[in-house]
């Protein structure tokens, strides 16, 4: 039987199921400079949302906290 697949580009929807927020919210923070912005083919990469969430890296002016 073939290994899970471990994706690391996602999709709006996805990348805010990744963070359990709603995609209206993850958008919002994108928007905002809380999270950053996607990378290529209009997707996210996984590894830098796992970045930001751990606090390995900051994104915005505001010291936003997820």
């Amino acid at each position: 039987m073939p290994a899970a697949l471990h994706p690391i580009l996602a999709t709006e929807k996805t990348a805010a199921q990744l963070l359990d927020m709603k995609p209206a919210e993850f958008r919002r923070l994108v928007e905002q400079g809380a999270l950053p912005k996607p990378r290529r083919f209009d997707r996210w990469d996984v590894d830098e949302l796992r970045s930001v969430a751990s606090g390995k890296a900051a994104h915005g002016e505001d010291g936003l906290d997820l």
